[in-house]
């Protein structure tokens, strides 16, 4: 049988939403704030889920200390207290949360061996959060922690 497994984590990081295919004004138009030359940052929460065949042996999908090693090494080292814009992988790219999180969820779906990367979903502010997943597989239903769902 097959189950899924979500984890959070936390991290720290700045950014300038600026496209260098724009002049000032169109980036102030579509960026607005957040296009500020000076950047601004986000205490971002990260969730990773996983699935996979429950282990007979253990009882487990995967492993959190694997799972936990894997977002150390894949996202924590590379991003935590990083200004965003000055990472190869957004050289090319505007670094928006959502290009953070698929960012985020390709790496993890290419270092993590234990169990299939369902998603990832980062969580911005309170009102923002965004989902990446390159699956088929849905997120399963959960309700929000204040009870929204």
């Amino acid at each position: 049988m097959k189950a899924c497994l979500g984890r959070r984590y936390r991290l720290s990081a700045s950014h300038r939403l600026h496209a260098e295919s724009f002049t000032e004004a169109e980036n102030q138009l579509v960026y607005g704030k957040c296009a500020n030359p000076h950047g601004h940052g986000h205490n971002y929460t990260v969730e990773v889920l996983v699935r996979g065949e429950i282990d007979a042996g253990t009882g487990m999908v995967c492993n959190l200390a694997d799972l936990d090693a894997c977002v150390e090494r894949e996202v924590i080292e590379p991003f935590d207290h990083t200004n965003l814009n000055t990472l190869p992988c957004f050289r090319q790219r505007v670094p928006t949360t959502e290009n953070l999180c698929v960012e985020i969820e390709g790496r993890l779906r290419g270092a993590l061996t234990q169990a299939e990367v369902v998603g990832v979903r980062i969580e911005e502010t309170s009102n923002n959060f965004f989902e990446a997943s390159s699956r088929e597989v849905p997120w399963p239903s959960r309700q929000h922690p204040t009870g929204r769902t």
